[in-house]
């Protein structure tokens, strides 16, 4: 029985509805489903009566709702007195990401930061990783989260890779390209809309093109990620982006490249000659642990594989 389980129950008690539960969770409603069934089957009874689309306690249900109630609330109690004695009740985390991982996965972080230590402030800056860098550099972040590998050669600066995301050819979906996958040759001669100068996605891009021998033919470029996917939504061309930035865009359809594909590799940065705050700690602990709860629940953003031991 875990405290994150007892919470979806809970949560779909009051409300009684799963898909309503999972919204004020943030979480995918199936993940929530399955972790309900996950702490049904060890407890050994049903919790909820789903008939006809009516959610209703069942007696095992009745009984369990108090209790878990009183341990949700034991085990935020122990967090903020914990968080007192680390001195985590001020405080503030400068935190760096690029605007995919902004669109695609931060917010849920933060949220999870958020809940867990509610005095301490988040501000973050949204760039491509050379701008972050160079403001993790300049001490005007505590963590950043760049892509791999790092473009720079400041020693004082250290990695940890935590995930891979997967690049995808990126269509209007009334006009998609209708093949279960392509080879970066086969992008020879299509308009392409191509980012800004010194974004991470138009080197890689860049770089793809020129080692499967040809030069890109550009239709429009100099956008960031939100202006990029609009151009292609618009039909200006197509594009090389995350997958995981295509989440809640029906107008627009990725298709894999051919194997082994695309792919990246996103780090926690950050600088080895200060030490950390224990709010940036706590942050770092925190995502983390948000992202292998996420990859074991099966919630990780479509593209996105974990690296690191949860």
């Amino acid at each position: 029985m875990q405290l994150q389980q007892l919470a979806y129950f809970v949560a779909v008690a009051e409300a009684r509805h799963f898909t309503h539960a999972a919204e004020r969770m943030r979480v995918a409603q199936p993940s929530l489903s399955k972790q309900i069934k996950a702490l049904e089957a060890d407890l050994g009874a049903p919790l909820f009566s789903r008939a006809r689309g009516n959610v209703t306690l069942t007696a095992a249900g009745e009984a369990l709702l108090p209790l878990a109630r009183r341990m949700l609330a034991d085990a935020d109690t122990a967090r903020r007195e914990v968080a007192e004695l680390a001195g985590l009740r001020r405080g503030r985390v400068r935190l760096g990401a690029t605007p995919s991982l902004c669109a695609g996965l931060m917010a849920d972080a933060l949220a999870r930061f958020h809940r867990d230590y509610p005095g301490i402030e988040l501000l973050v800056e949204e760039g491509g990783s050379r701008d972050l860098v160079r403001a993790l550099a300049r001490g005007q972040l505590d963590l950043a989260l760049i892509i791999m590998p790092l473009q720079s050669d400041d020693p004082a600066l250290a990695t940890e890779e935590v995930l891979r995301e997967n690049l995808v050819v990126v269509s209007p979906t009334d006009s998609p390209v209708r093949r279960p996958y392509l080879r970066m040759e086969e992008l020879r001669g299509r308009p392409m809309v191509m980012f800004r100068r010194g974004y991470d996605l138009r080197e890689a891009t860049l770089s793809a093109c020129r080692q499967a021998g040809f030069e890109p033919r550009l239709s429009v470029e100099g956008g960031e990620m939100d202006a990029v996917l609009r151009f292609v939504e618009a039909g200006l061309g197509i594009a090389l982006v995350p997958s995981m930035v295509l989440d809640g865009r029906p107008g627009l359809t990725g298709t894999p490249l051919a194997p082994p594909g695309l792919q990246r590799t996103i780090a926690i940065a950050r600088r080895k000659d200060v030490e950390p705050t224990r709010a940036a700690r706590a942050f770092h602990d925190t995502l983390l642990f948000f992202l292998a709860e996420a990859a074991h629940d099966g919630s990780l953003p479509e593209g996105l594989e974990l690296i690191v031991a949860g």
